[in-house]
């Protein structure tokens, strides 16, 4: 039996010590208190810019005649959130209108700063310089507000179920309720801005010529235009800001404008508007007018214009008719609304 040397077996290699797996362990775990610090430090300073603008904004305002105040502010929704909470919002401005909120409760995401979700759970009441509060609910209603550094900034406000309610001893309201509301304001290219509002079903407490003309049925309005000149639009108050406007050229585009009240329908598509000195409408609609001979007979009736006048307008819509639809040119000159050659009451007031 022969016995053969062996060799030892070669040693195994030592793993170096344990810090380098300790720190493959320990490094995520760094990395993520490293990123919620600074995550949180961003979070605060975002709170905090928000409360500066805030304030900034109300000295701006009032120095404006716009005073804003409010009973409490808080902001919480850490730490992805930024939710903001107040009460007792009150908004005026020099005319006397003024609008307030018990409660406002708006939310943004703090990777996204510049868009605001707002809510007024308790609904919101305007007060009317000659006429007192109107208190105003909704079964649903939510706004947004983004895009601050623009002009205008990006606005929408959506409601359905509508209510108004005028105060105690306040003067009656127009309306009543709405089943929907649409705002939507945005900024365009070449300092333009777009408007679009929407009302749908509205009840109106109406009297005289226009209950006549809605005969007790819903007035649905839809406004869609393009104004231009929209950084000018500033003032102390809304007399001086839409005479600013104006004298800097201002124009509102119509892309439609329709307003339904009962079977009379007015429904332009394109036109120019402009507002005059003595704070009127100026300018034309092209417009289709349904049932037009019959209101305008019902604005003879009543009082509205002068039977001649009334004759005239008549006259003018028949021979434009097709069916129930008479295709018309309506004029905003002088103070006046006109219709061909006959004056059909002054022009619609903007302030």
């Amino acid at each position: 039996m022969s016995t053969e040397p062996t060799l030892p077996d070669p040693a195994r290699a030592r793993k170096p010590a344990g810090k380098v797996n300790r720190l493959g362990l320990y490094l995520p775990f760094g990395v993520a208190i490293v990123l919620a610090i600074a995550w949180s430090i961003g979070w605060f300073w975002l709170k905090g810019e928000a409360e500066r603008r805030m304030d900034a904004s109300r000295t701006t305002l009032a120095a404006a005649g716009y005073p804003i105040s409010w009973s409490s502010r808080r902001i919480d929704g850490y730490p992805f959130r930024l939710d903001l909470h107040m009460t007792d919002l009150k908004l005026g401005e020099p005319s006397g209108w003024a609008i307030t909120a018990p409660a406002i409760e708006a939310e943004a995401f703090a990777y996204a700063p510049d868009l605001w979700i707002i809510l007024a759970p308790g609904g919101v009441t305007f007060i009317r310089p000659h006429g007192g509060p109107v208190a105003v609910t909704a079964k649903t209603a939510r706004a947004s507000l983004s895009h601050l550094g623009e002009y205008p900034p990006r606005l929408s406000v959506e409601a359905t179920g509508l209510a108004f309610a005028p105060a105690s001893g306040a003067s009656p309201y127009f309306i009543t309720a709405a089943k929907e509301l649409h705002l939507h304001l945005r900024a365009g290219p070449d300092d333009q801005g777009a408007v679009y509002v929407e009302l749908d079903q509205a009840t109106a407490r109406l009297t005289g010529l226009m209950a006549r003309i809605a005969q007790d049925k819903p007035i649905n309005l839809t406004a869609d235009a393009i104004f231009s000149h929209a950084g000018e639009f500033r003032g102390a108050s809304w007399p001086s800001a839409v005479r600013t406007w104006s004298d800097a050229g201002g124009q509102f585009a119509v892309r439609r404008l329709m307003i339904a009240a009962g079977e009379s329908i007015l429904d332009a598509h394109s036109g120019t508007l402009s507002v005059g000195d003595d704070g009127r409408l100026r300018g034309s609609l092209k417009a289709s007018l349904r049932r037009a001979p019959q209101a305008l007979a019902v604005m003879g009736q009543t009082g509205a214009i002068s039977p001649q006048s009334a004759a005239t307008a008549t006259t003018v819509a028949q021979v434009a008719q097709q069916g129930d639809i008479a295709n018309l040119t309506i004029d905003f000159q002088a103070g006046e609304t006109t219709l061909g050659p006959a004056s059909i009451g002054p022009a619609p007031r903007v302030y």
